[in-house]
């Protein structure tokens, strides 16, 4: 018997490490697959500005053009420091169902977990809310360590420096033509109306 329950336990432990690693590399995108329009955020998680961009544009964003099929939303990373870093690779570690639920979460909470006098603060300050997004405390840790993880949120950083010039956050792309206007929603609604 005590065979049996190790056998399970084993199985259940490498289902759920199967289970982050196969999770991880996927986009983080909200929207029809079959929407005209396609727009691109790259954001650091520690962003005040991208915070605002998250909880105050994207729900408009979200409410006229994705959830009527208009417009699919790519929440892309490009962290500008390890605080950031880290959190992105903690989202990529989420469950895919969970995902854009605690993106919310992080910028809807973002000036608490990012205090902290060091890195390890900020991650214990993380490492407190992941459980009820499906994440226990031992995956947090074994996410962290994750190299493909971090390498899938660095080149995503890489790639942006690269096809579009970009050197601050939040940026926006809209049908792989860079965002130039001032990012306010009304600005976005415009330039977005133009390709319906």
């Amino acid at each position: 018997m005590k065979k049996i329950i190790y056998i399970f336990l084993i199985f259940f432990l490498n289902l759920n490490s199967f289970a982050i690693e196969n999770n991880k590399l996927s986009e983080i995108t909200e929207g029809s697959e079959n929407a005209k329009i396609k727009i691109y955020v790259y954001q650091s998680l520690t962003c005040p500005h991208c915070a605002v961009f998250h909880t105050e544009i994207y729900p408009l964003l979200k409410k006229d053009y994705i959830d009527t099929g208009v417009l699919k939303i790519y929440f892309r990373h490009f962290p500008l420091d390890l605080a950031a870093l880290n959190a992105a690779k903690i989202l990529q570690c989420i469950d895919e169902k969970n995902r854009i639920s605690f993106l919310d979460h992080l910028y809807e909470t973002q000036e608490n977990w990012i205090k902290g006098t060091t890195i390890e603060d900020i991650n214990q300050n993380l490492k407190k809310t992941v459980k009820k997004f499906g994440l226990s405390e031992k995956d947090f840790d074994k996410c962290l360590d994750l190299e493909d993880v971090e390498n899938h949120v660095l080149n995503s950083r890489i790639e942006a420096v690269k096809n579009f010039k970009i050197n601050s956050t939040p940026k926006v792309i809209i049908n792989d033509k860079v965002f130039k206007d001032t990012l306010e929603y009304k600005n976005l609604k415009r330039a977005i109306e133009k390709l319906i």
